[in-house]
């Protein structure tokens, strides 16, 4: 089975689009996170859901996590709040990962050494232009490997 045959057409994002608007196509998705592409639609990177959650929740939060329980769970959009007017680019980290693609022809074998080395559950396939054509989650891998 090839690349292509387990790919899915996913929601994108890019570096200016704001914050909010990513995080709501992460939870609409319900994906591990986002593949970030230029203008063109290649792929630069992968935003992590845990990256938008480093970058909203209060520092003490994640110092401590005793201390969430002070916000309760009614105020709990403080993680929006977090965010800001922030862009997508603000919440990627400095030092980007390698980014995970391969193309349309790759096996599931390749599928899944491309995804363990880059540590990474989201994987994108792209043209030989470097366009993206789909991406294939860690879920969907599994999926199709396990034949369910």
């Amino acid at each position: 089975m090839l690349a292509a045959d387990v790919a899915v057409t996913m929601a994108t994002v890019t570096e200016d689009m704001p914050a909010r608007e990513a995080v709501k196509v992460l939870a609409g998705q319900d994906l591990p996170g986002l593949i970030v592409v230029d203008r063109r639609g290649r792929p630069l990177t992968v935003l992590a859901g845990v990256q938008v959650l480093r970058m909203a929740l209060p520092s003490y939060c994640q110092e401590d996590p005793a201390l969430a329980r002070v916000i309760g769970e009614a105020d709990a959009t403080v993680i929006l709040d977090g965010i800001g007017d922030r862009t997508v680019a603000d919440l990627l980290p400095r030092e980007r990962r390698e980014l995970p693609a391969v193309s349309p022809k790759a096996t599931l074998l390749e599928v899944a050494a491309v995804m363990a080395r880059a540590k990474v559950p989201l994987v994108a396939v792209v043209d030989a232009d470097r366009v993206m054509t789909g991406a294939i989650t860690l879920d969907g891998l599994l999926d199709r490997i396990l034949g369910t």
